[in-house]
Parts: C-alpha cells; sequence; structure tokens
C-alpha cells in the first residue's frame, strides 16, 4: 500500500508547535483565513492524492493545511508524546487498530456519525471506522484494498488446476502443487503476521460478543476453537512443505522476488501490492494473477478482507472545529476527491469514486468477493492486537521452541500484556 513525495522540513514542526500548544494558526495569516494542522506519518502525508486534496482545499478557501509529521518508524511514540504534553492537531491521522487506543479517542475526538458524507462512504469503509459504539471515528480517506489469496492463474491453468472455494479444496490444491514440484505458499515469517489478521477476521467479525468477552478479559485465544485450528493448519502447512525451505528467512520484500519469479504460487496479501511492488519486468506480472479467498483454517468458505484505510479524526478540543469539519465535508466531495484519486489504484473508499483505477483481479472476482468480504476486524478491534507479536509466536512454533498449545498461549501472553501497556480496562 505503498509517488510524488513533497515534505516540510523537520523545522516546520518545531514551528508550530512553539506558535501555540494546540498548533494554533500561523503567524501572517488574513483575518478571514485559518491554518488547519494535520498531523500524521511523514510518508503518508506526502501520498500524492493527499498534497492534491490539500492543494485544492487551499486554493478553495484561503486556509492554509499545516502537515504536522513525524518519521513512520517513531509516529506512534512521537504523536503520544505531543498528545501528553496537550500538542493535539486540528486533525490527526490513524488507521483503526490498536495502537489507536494511546490516543483516548472519547477525550480528544468528535463522533462523526451526523456528517452528510456519511452516506457517501461505502459498506465496509464505513464499518473500518465505527468504533464498538457504533460511532463514526473518522473520514476514510486512503487507499482502500482487498486482502486475499493472490494466486498464478498462468501456472495453475498451465497445470489444469482451478483455484479453491472451500477449505478442503484449498488443501488439495496445496498438496496438488507440491506433488508437482511447485511451492504452493510464499509465507514471509521473517516479521510476517498480518497474514494471520485474515484467518481471525470471519471469527469476530461474524460474533461480536465473542469479541468484547475477548476484549473484555473474560475469554482468551485458548478458549476459541478456531484459533486453535488456525495455529494448526498453519503448523500442517509447514510441516507439509507448503511454505518452502526459505520461508523462515523471507520477509515482506522477498514477496516481489519469490510471487514475480514464479518460485510460489500463492500468497495472502493485497491488490495494491501487486501495482506498487510486484516488479514491472519480472518472469510473472500483476497480469499473471487473480484472486480467490483466504483459507486458514478458520472458515471453511474463506475470507476476504476489506481495506485497512487511514483516518481524518477532529480534534474537539482545538479551536478550528466548524472548520475542520469543512474541510471533510470537502475531502469527501465527488468533484474533490475524484481529482486527488484520479489513477490511484484502489477499491471505492466513496460511492461516488470514478477516477481510480479498479483491479481486475477485483472485478473478475466481484460476486464472491461481495460475498465473504469482512472488514477488517482483528487488527483493528482486538485490543492489544500486534502483527509484530503474531510473527514472534508463530516463529517459536516453526522453530520447535513450542507446539501449537503453545504458540496459542504466547499469542494470547503477548495480546494480554500490550493490552495491559496500553492501559486497557480489564487488564
Amino acid at each position: 500500500m505503498k509517488k510524488r513525495s513533497v515534505f516540510l522540513p523537520l523545522v516546520s514542526i518545531v514551528s508550530a508547535l512553539m506558535l501555540s500548544g494546540c498548533f494554533g494558526p500561523g503567524e501572517g495569516e488574513g483575518s478571514d483565513s485559518l491554518t488547519i494542522t494535520v498531523m500524521g506519518r511523514k510518508s503518508d502525508l506526502a501520498k500524492s492524492y493527499m498534497t492534491s486534496i490539500f492543494a485544492q482545499y487551499e486554493k478553495a478557501t484561503g486556509n492554509r493545511i499545516e502537515p504536522v509529521f513525524f518519521e513512520d518508524t517513531e509516529f506512534e511514540t512521537s504523536a503520544a508524546e505531543s498528545f501528553s504534553k496537550g500538542e493535539v492537531p486540528d486533525i490527526f491521522m490513524h488507521f483503526h487498530n490498536a495502537d489507536l487506543d494511546r490516543f483516548d479517542f472519547e477525550e480528544n475526538f468528535m463522533p462523526l456519525n451526523d456528517q452528510a458524507w456519511v452516506d457517501e462512504l461505502t459498506e465496509s469503509s464505513l464499518a473500518y471506522c465505527m468504533d464498538d459504539a457504533g460511532n463514526v471515528m473518522g473520514l476514510p480517506y486512503w487507499e482502500n484494498s482487498v486482502s486475499g489469496c493472490y494466486y498464478n492463474k498462468t501456472i495453475l491453468d498451465d497445470l489444469g488446476l482451478r483455484p479453491a472455494t472451500t477449505q478442503s479444496e484449498f488443501d488439495i490444491l496445496c498438496e496438488a502443487l507440491a506433488e508437482t514440484g511447485n511451492l504452493p505458499i510464499c509465507w514471509p515469517a521473517a516479521g510476517g503476521g498480518w497474514m494471520v489478521q485474515f484467518a481471525l477476521d470471519p471469527v469476530f467479525a461474524d460474533d461480536p460478543e465473542l469479541l468484547q468477552r475477548l476484549n473484555r478479559n473474560e475469554v482468551t485465544y485458548a478458549d476459541i476453537p478456531q484459533v486453535t485450528d488456525m495455529v494448526q493448519w498453519i503448523a500442517d502447512a509447514a510441516d507439509r512443505g507448503w511454505l518452502g525451505h526459505e520461508y523462515l528467512n523471507w520477509d515482506i520484500n522477498d514477496v516481489d522476488p519469490v510471487m514475480s519469479g514464479g518460485q510460489a504460487v500463492m500468497t495472502f496479501m493485497w491488490d495494491t501490492w501487486f501495482y506498487t511492488d510486484l516488479a514491472k519486468d519480472g518472469r510473472y506480472t500483476v497480469d499473471d494473477f487473480a484472486l480467490m479467498p483466504v483459507f486458514l483454517g478458520t472458515e471453511d468458505g474463506g475470507t476476504y478482507e476489506g481495506g485497512n484505510l487511514n483516518m481524518m479524526m477532529v480534534n474537539k478540543n482545538g479551536g478550528h472545529v466548524d472548520a475542520c469539519l469543512e474541510f471533510l465535508t470537502f475531502c469527501a466531495t465527488a468533484e474533490n476527491y475524484n481529482v486527488a484519486f484520479d489513477g490511484i489504484s484502489t477499491v471505492n473508499c466513496f460511492k461516488g469514486q470514478t477516477t481510480n483505477i479498479q483491479s481486475p483481479m477485483i472485478t473478475n472476482a466481484a460476486e464472491p468477493v461481495e460475498g465473504v468480504l469482512r472488514a477488517s476486524t482483528a487488527a483493528s478491534r482486538i485490543k492489544g492486537y500486534s502483527d509484530d507479536d503474531v510473527a514472534a509466536a508463530l516463529d517459536s512454533l516453526f522453530r520447535g521452541k513450542t507446539d501449537v498449545a503453545g504458540c496459542v498461549a504466547l499469542l494470547d501472553e503477548y495480546r494480554i500484556a500490550r493490552a495491559h501497556d496500553l492501559g486497557v480496562e480489564g487488564f
């Protein structure tokens, strides 16, 4: 999910902090104009659709957008420190994940349920931005992807094999590929834990009460059979050679050469990755790939995950609340977002999006995708969830340091510890 970059020098942050504890208007503003501060990751604020919507707004209103950024690797910690000092921006950009708990939504941000643009959002993007109480937390303004099992259709066609529609069919497909000397799955185990969230989505998206009980620390993963089923399936896949011999050394950067070179047939990924990261001159390109559901032992019919989206949230305690709401409305207006997202490869966030590119991998699977698509749930709704922790627990399993039950116990241990550190009630 990765264009043209326009960065403010770091001194801009310092200047903004000096001007106001809450990043107030800059010196030299006209009496009828104001400055709206937007805090986010450095690379996020430099996305072409972000710089476009900022420029459009400034031209149309005479107001100014002041990006306040931190380096990507330091963002969560640095932003949290800023908030602890009372230095809260007018608009805060964040994904709906466990780290958002650091920023106390109820204390700092206003629910946006009553905004007219809510009806302009697609069903999946709206679901992603809602909290447990049904509040709309922010405006999703980002690349929207569909995650699933992306497979090399050219290789499957050459072998006379078909994509799977059930878990048992997927297991048979993996076995058939292995028997023909093809590596079934590219699993980047060296730091790659995102695949597990796809398996957990149906467990918790389909049972909201179970999710609430987990987040109240009333049940653990060990009490949920599907979690053990998932870990058991992954362990069996590794034992059967379906993940290959090098998977423990592969990370996200290895997925490109493995998939574009045809070393593996399938991987659990999102569509935008194939446009931003897959080599354009490899043996296999994006045109060689298609989409089937993720099958990881938790849902017989498989599952797809909707996009993880950056949200613009409004500081309810700031001095520019009305202007921020007007800015969000500007962003959510079709004539404006269609300029910003022109040529961007993304599934629609807004019902009126027309200028973005829709991947044939998605459009060709539109009906089955809609049938089992779930909003990103594990990474966004489970308190204390972390892809890094998942990868660490699976690493112990893969290296024989623990068994399936022990791996589930580690997943619980890491999740509970992180929820405790975040101050989640009940932990």
